[in-house]
């Protein structure tokens, strides 16, 4: 087995080879579009995969999809791919006559995800799983939301309220928001005002389809990491041309599971290869409007995550969309052409050029420029870590097919999926949400009783009230008096009309 992937052949006829044993010290790809990065992903996932190494690939156009496919000779490209292969020494002048790693048509072993179960099996994790930060990110919560979040998670850490999906968490929110001045005399200040907000945003990542990503089963690391009974690795597709659209859940859900392999995976130094490879594609997308803190936390990953096996690509248009304390984690660069029409897009072109070991036979800056469909400029690290001097490369064919997988083929790969059946039923055991509940209605029923027996309490220990007749029996004298009473009041209220009918016409003479 070849401890290496052949890239390609460089001007000078130098063979661009990764080393496995180099090549968790993580890569970039990057070019303008329609250069031939997606070509460039699919014999480095072909090279890792024919080496026993599982990868992870992100497909935002769809055409990665094609790795499932066995290239074909009815291909109208086929032509033109046995006169690359040939050019650069892949093959002999017979087809059938091969040399280094030869070429022929090969599909990769596949299986499809997608995190809205439409073109693969479907992708969950958890609540808990996820963790406020990066929760946080996804409902784009302010710094005060995020510190209620952070609350929220703490409380059910305290009480053992499992966090599986999101009606788990609003009950947790609404629980939170019921019983804040207690809470907030343990944990920290929390106002129905902020729980409203999260409350909002929760709405609106529901409404993007996010609650299919949260819940059980919860995708497994081991089924990523997956190796056929060839001893192939398997290469695990995530289907993205929808999920892109919603960015932020795209690059959290990359981030979670960056962060998850980093917790799981143990260290294991500096292997002949690496344990698994992810490919990021759109790459930017990751750090766009990320806080510092997490950019921070995805510098320190990518340095620590090489000691547990991991390879990781950034796949990117322009090398400036990476954060530089990033790209210092990079050591083998392939750079397809950049377009340099504004100051902004030059001054990039000539960053990029300055991070290769320059080569005497070419000014690295013009090349970039120059390069065509298929070519580009390439630094691998050697034997001995130190980045190669750039060579301007032409990239080899794939084995496996250009273009995507059609829908019939993706059903056929989905239907003999190893992992077929595991993910597709959703379980919703008892959580947070279940528990909450019942806390609330047992609340509620103690109450009705307490109110009833302070009721009885009350009827029992009323004093029955004795009241003294204030009558006495009328003696004729109270007669005689009540019957002048009436005389008078009769007399008064005569005289009172007549004095009035007399001012009113003394006013009506006037």
């Amino acid at each position: 087995m070849s401890d290496s992937i052949f890239v390609g052949t460089d001007s000078e006829g130098n063979r661009q080879e990764l080393l496995f044993k180099l090549a968790n010290r993580h890569g970039l790809v990057a070019g303008a579009t329609g250069t031939g990065k997606t070509v460039t992903l699919q014999i480095l996932t072909e090279g890792f995969s024919k080496a026993g190494i599982p990868v992870f690939a992100a497909d935002v156009k769809g055409d990665l999809s094609g790795l499932s496919q066995a290239g074909s000779e009815t291909h109208k490209l086929h032509e033109k791919l046995i006169a690359r292969a040939k050019k650069i020494g892949l093959m002999g002048n017979d087809y059938a006559s091969m040399i280094g790693d030869g070429y022929n048509y090969e599909a990769m072993p596949t299986i499809f995800w997608d995190l809205y179960g439409k073109q693969g099996h479907p992708v969950r994790t958890t609540i808990s799983e996820m963790g406020p930060a990066l929760l946080a990110r996804l409902m784009e919560l302010t710094e005060a939301q995020e510190g209620i979040l952070t609350i929220a998670f703490e409380i059910a850490d305290n009480e053992d309220l499992l966090l599986l999906d999101l009606k788990d968490l609003r009950a947790l929110l609404n629980h939170l928001s019921d019983n804040k001045d207690e809470i907030g005399r343990r944990y920290g200040n929390v106002t129905s005002q902020s729980v409203a907000a999260i409350m909002r945003s929760l709405l609106k990542l529901e409404r993007a389809g996010a609650d299919q990503f949260f819940g059980e089963p919860a995708l497994a690391l081991k089924d990523i990491m997956r190796v056929n009974d060839n001893g192939k690795g398997m290469v695990s597709i995530l289907a993205a041309s929808e999920l892109i659209n919603s960015s932020v859940l795209y690059s959290t859900f990359l981030l979670w599971l960056l962060s998850e392999l980093f917790e799981e995976l143990p260290e294991i130094g500096n292997p002949d290869k690496p344990k698994m490879v992810i490919f990021f594609d759109e790459a930017h997308l990751l750090f766009n409007d990320t806080p510092k803190a997490l950019v921070e936390k995805i510098r320190q990953v990518a340095r620590l995550i090489r000691s547990k096996g991991v390879s990781l690509w950034f796949v990117t248009q322009n090398p400036a969309d990476i954060p530089d304390d990033i790209l210092a984690q990079v050591g083998n660069r392939i750079q397809h052409a950049l377009r340099g029409y504004t100051p902004k897009e030059q001054k990039a072109i000539k960053a990029s050029a300055e991070s290769f070991r320059p080569n005497p036979a070419f000014d690295t800056e013009d090349i970039i420029t120059q390069l065509g469909v298929g070519e580009a400029l390439v630094s691998f690290l050697d034997a001995k870590g130190v980045p190669g001097i750039v060579g301007k490369t032409l990239i080899r064919p794939p084995s496996s097919r250009l273009g995507p997988a059609l829908d019939p083929e993706r059903a056929a790969i989905m239907a003999d999926s190893p992992v077929k059946g595991e993910y597709e039923t959703v379980i919703d055991r008892e959580s947070a949400y279940e528990i909450l509940e019942k806390r609330t209605a047992l609340e509620e029923k103690e109450e009705i009783k307490a109110k009833e027996a302070e009721v009885k309490t009350k009827k029992k220990t009323r004093k029955p009230t004795t009241r003294k007749s204030s009558r006495r029996k009328k003696t004729a004298g109270d007669h005689i008096m009540y019957e002048a009473k009436l005389v008078a009041r009769q007399i008064a209220r005569q005289h009172g009309r007549k004095i009035l009918r007399g001012i009113l016409g003394s006013i009506a003479r006037r």
